[in-house]
């Protein structure tokens, strides 16, 4: 799904005419979700920040609109056999519901160690779950398996031209919501979704500055952008279980030339993150969703003075799809007492 700059330049995977087919594709089947304000994060900040909350999106993540948009764009043909993906949440549940839309099987290969809660989702959403080991070998031989079993389209959860397209219909919402953002934070993986917000978001104001946040645990994205070339690292660190992922060669080249900039944070801070969307803006939100407003909140944004023309910012909140059980054990334990 490759289209052609119209300056010649490098192709890319998706373009703003994707990104609005992808719109209208999906459109009748989405959440046009909410924008959030908070005058007590913005004094804490010290910008005007607008939280783009994905965690309303239908299960409870941004991951729908692209995953929507790949299977509905699928002719009969294609579709007949079901869809397939390797995924430790929540392209999973994503893929699960859009392919119960269609009236097409999901085949969801799963890792043994995936959040609970996550995998409830896809079996809500019908998909059929195989699990794997948790590592990268195992998934994609374990795809590879049922992919010749079934003969089903394996929908990759970020390194795909629809799926970034799709994930960029946030930005046509974002700044129509809200027209005064001069800058997007959003979280960094395997890049699906930093690629599809930067490519529209650029298109409509060339001037925007998209920053990408991302786990000091799992900071490749960081290292391949100092690097100029994609860097994979042995293992990942992180209570963010969504960004442990590494980028693809369809999102590297839109990272690389499209995003301003990488602020990495500890965990700590991540958990410090939810704790404040929790408190503040009453939103239940997954550690890999948090992560743009611990950005905005750390020393290294708010000292950097790169960004001190940062004024109004917006945050995508990518997701709310944590496992809540030790919150509610809690509780539990203190009616016992």
């Amino acid at each position: 799904m490759e289209v052609e700059r119209k300056n010649g330049e490098e192709k890319y995977a998706a373009d703003i005419f994707s990104i609005k087919e992808a719109q209208a594709r999906i459109s009748s089947f989405i959440h046009k979700t909410p924008v959030f304000t908070s005058e007590s994060l913005d004094a804490l900040s010290g910008r005007r920040l607008y939280f783009k909350c994905e965690l309303y999106q239908k299960g409870g993540a941004f991951k729908f609109r692209g995953a929507c948009n790949a299977v509905f764009s699928l002719n009969d043909n294609q579709a007949a056999k079901g869809v397939i993906t390797h995924s430790s949440g929540n392209h999973a549940a994503a893929l699960a519901l859009a392919a119960k839309l269609r009236g097409i099987p999901a085949y969801i290969i799963i890792p043994k160690n995936a959040p609970k809660c996550k995998v409830e989702n896809v079996v809500r959403y019908g998909g059929q779950i195989i699990g794997c080991e948790p590592n990268m070998q195992s998934r994609e031989s374990t795809a590879a398996k049922v992919l010749e079993e079934t003969g089903a389209v394996l929908l990759h959860p970020y390194n795909d031209g629809r799926i970034i397209s799709g994930q960029g219909t946030i930005s046509l919402e974002l700044l129509e919501q809200a027209p005064q953002i001069d800058t997007i934070i959003a979280p960094i993986s395997g890049g699906g979704l930093i690629s599809g917000v930067a490519l529209a978001a650029k298109f409509i104001n060339p001037a925007i500055r998209i920053l990408a946040a991302e786990p000091k645990g799992a900071n490749d994205a960081a290292q391949s952008k100092a690097a100029g070339k994609i860097i994979t690292l042995p293992e990942t660190n992180t209570v963010a279980d969504g960004l442990r992922a590494f980028l693809g060669d369809l999102t590297w080249p839109i990272v690389r030339d499209f995003v301003d900039d990488v602020i990495t944070v500890e965990d700590n801070e991540i958990i410090e993150a939810m704790k404040l969307c929790y408190e503040i803006l009453k939103v239940a939100v997954e550690p890999s969703g948090a992560i743009g407003l611990a950005a905005v909140l750390s020393n290294g944004f708010k000292k950097n003075q790169a960004f001190k023309d940062c004024s109004h910012i917006g945050i995508i909140l990518s997701g709310g799809n944590v496992d809540l059980g030790p919150l509610w054990e809690s509780f539990e334990s203190k009616d016992d007492d």
